[in-house]
């Protein structure tokens, strides 16, 4: 994790990462989800490597839509968000009309702070008679960040009766919890999230991070270490506990 953020910006950055990132399936009136893959979660290295890997594949064939799309996500991972979204404008070129990635590009926009225009992509994805569950789901991290946070959890209900069972739809309800303090809630969506077909390492971490934020050291570093090697481990607890101090939270955690 990058230390020196507000835990209002950190929590708003998790929650887009967490997104799932596109459907690669056709028809949009039926499709079942296969998001790409979460870069988010990875170590620095790994992130760079994928970067690497996947800026050759984009340039091999930059006109293939699953290059486009997970270049632009490794790109967002290491954030870099403009050179994603500039990415994403040649796809939305190559292929316009493409609704992944239509999606992708307006997750790059709202990475990239263009919360605006993000939406405005979105509503013209979205179509009220067969609303795609993934567009519904970036539409809402994007109004989380925007502190909407209740019209992003009525988006979020509504992408969970298209797609049940999702894990990305559950970590982000958890996450826009997180965002208004309700860490209770937070956790409770979020167990659910790490329990769901195509939970990422990125949903287990962010459970850590709300457990660590109400003072269970122990359990936070026990679902950490899970995920990545000792010297991050110890750099999250670092940063979880420098969280707590921000919000002057040290005061309100239960003493054994």
């Amino acid at each position: 994790m990058t230390f020196l953020y507000s835990s209002s910006r950190t929590l708003r950055t998790l929650l887009l990462a967490g997104v799932a990132i596109v459907a690669l399936s056709a028809c949009a009136s039926n499709r079942i989800s296969s998001p790409s893959p979460d870069y988010s979660g990875m170590s620095a290295g790994q992130s760079h490597a994928s970067l690497g890997e996947l800026a050759a594949r984009y340039k091999s064939n930059p006109r293939d839509k699953a290059n486009v799309i997970n270049y632009a996500a490794a790109l967002r991972a290491v954030g870099q968000a403009n050179q994603a979204v500039s990415v994403l404008e040649v796809g939305m070129t190559n292929q316009p009309g493409d609704v992944d990635i239509s999606v992708a590009y307006a997750k790059a926009l709202t990475a990239d702070g263009r919360f605006d225009q993000a939406l405005a992509v979105l509503d013209n994805v979205i179509r009220p008679d067969v609303p795609d569950w993934n567009a519904l789901l970036v539409k809402g991290a994007t109004l989380d960040q925007l502190g909407r946070n209740g019209e992003a959890r009525q988006l979020y209900a509504q992408a969970l009766t298209i797609a049940p069972g999702e894990a990305s739809i559950e970590a982000n309800i958890g996450l826009s919890y997180a965002m208004t303090n309700e860490l209770g809630s937070a956790e409770q969506h979020l167990r659910r999230a790490v329990q769901m077909r195509g939970a990422s390492s990125q949903v287990r971490q962010n459970l850590a991070l709300i457990v660590g934020l109400q003072g269970r050291f122990d359990e936070c570093r026990a679902l950490y270490a899970a995920e990545l090697p000792p010297e991050q481990v110890d750099n999250n607890m670092n940063y979880v506990r420098a969280l707590l101090t921000q919000q002057n939270r040290w005061d309100k955690i239960p003493k054994g």
